[in-house]
Formats: structure tokens, C-alpha cells, sequence
């Protein structure tokens, strides 16, 4: 099992809602893409977080489905409404499962 947790940063001009919304889409990619087992997102609500306000993770079946799942045109589309909204920074991290 692979384990995908990505960390957002957005402008400032970005609102909660538009945040909240790309969130939203992200978990919705589950029902178009497969090999996900499981798929969480969310904004930050703590001071812990240096500058990233919203994470995704995603928990797939194989290397093989979360290789696929990056160029999915379903995931580009989420990406490029991300990126419309300001998102300006994003920090990645694969790994298998234990």
C-alpha cells in the first residue's frame, strides 16, 4: 500500500472558500481514478503548519496506481483549478506502507 501526503500554500488573495473547494474536488478524484483505497483533505486550523494551510492524503492500491494518478485527467483538472485560485507552493511525500 502507498501512502501520497501533499501540503498546500496559497496567496493571500485566496479565500477559505476557494481553499475549501479545491479540497472538496481533490476527494472527489476517488470515484474517477482508480486504485485509490482511500483518499482525506482538509485546511489547517493550528500554528504548527509552517505557512501550509491544506493537506491531502491519498492511500493507494500500488506504486503503479499512484503513478497513473498524477498525469489522470481528472487530477490535472483539480491541479489547474489549484493553481487558478493561488496556489502557490506544494510539498510531496510518497511512501509504502509498513
Amino acid at each position: 500500500m502507498i501512502e501520497h501526503v501533499v501540503l498546500f500554500k496559497f496567496s493571500e488573495e485566496t479565500t477559505m472558500d476557494q481553499k475549501e473547494e479545491g479540497m472538496r474536488r481533490l476527494i472527489e478524484v476517488k470515484e474517477k481514478i482508480p486504485g485509490i483505497i482511500d483518499i482525506q483533505a482538509g485546511n489547517n486550523f493550528t500554528d504548527r503548519s509552517q505557512g501550509y494551510e491544506s493537506a491531502l492524503t491519498v492511500r493507494f492500491e500500488s506504486k503503479e496506481a499512484l503513478e497513473a494518478y498524477g498525469p489522470h485527467p481528472a487530477h490535472q483538472e483539480v491541479v489547474a483549478y489549484l493553481k487558478e485560485v493561488g496556489m502557490r507552493d506544494v510539498l510531496a511525500l510518497d511512501f509504502e506502507c509498513l
